[in-house]
């Protein structure tokens, strides 16, 4: 069964903090390309904020057709919102994890407003920041700003790993968006890595 996020924890920490950040993350298991986040702040005061978003999901639950008319309602309608990216020479040299930090950390950066709390989706805390945050299990099936999030990260990702596509066309990034699909991986078996690709990854052998 498919759930859809609410506003249920947003409007529970609106009582204290007027700029609630939703954060998550695409590209985490990817073999190639950066990983990307996303944040986004939606509005306190818009009574009608879920139906203006109806539709808004998990982005791993749209089809790319559906997510792509998603982003500009989302940054149109929202208070504030960010993306930022992690090359794969970061994740390589820092480790995925804190590489999706470093992501996320630059997506709030380019906010025009600092939120002061953050929603973040599970493993996607950020304790070297000195702002009040709470990690939701399946967050971007549960919250409506992390889901909204979830397809601003997605969306620009997708879009970059389409423009590295015609740098590395051999790999196929515009199928697969750098995950590891036996294509992917029969290639990198073939060619060897490019310079987009996450070397300190562990590659799953063809037919596995």
């Amino acid at each position: 069964m498919i759930s859809n996020p609410d506003l249920l924890h947003e409007k529970k920490l609106w009582l204290a903090y007027k700029y609630i950040a939703g954060l998550d993350e695409a590209g985490r298991g990817a073999l190639a390309g950066p990983v990307c986040v996303g944040a986004v702040i939606l509005p306190d005061d818009n009574p009608l904020l879920s139906q203006a978003l109806s539709g808004v999901r998990d982005s791993k639950q749209l089809t790319p057709r559906k997510r792509d008319q998603l982003a500009p309602r989302i940054k149109e309608i929202a208070r504030a919102w960010g993306v930022g990216f992690a090359s794969a020479k970061e994740i390589d040299t820092l480790g995925i994890v804190p590489a999706t930090r470093l992501a996320a950390s630059r997506a709030l950066e380019v906010m025009l407003i600092f939120p002061d709390f953050l929603l973040t989706d599970f493993r996607l805390e950020l304790p070297e920041l000195d702002v009040s945050q709470a990690a939701l299990v399946k967050g971007d099936q549960r919250s409506l700003s992390i889901a909204s999030a979830s397809i601003l990260a997605k969306t620009a990702r997708d879009e970059l790993m389409v423009g590295l596509d015609s740098q590395y066309q051999q790999y196929g990034f515009v199928r697969h968006k750098g995950y590891g699909t036996l294509v992917h991986r029969q290639m990198i078996a073939k060619l060897g890595y490019s310079p987009v690709h996450r070397k300190t990854f562990q590659i799953k052998k063809s037919g596995c």
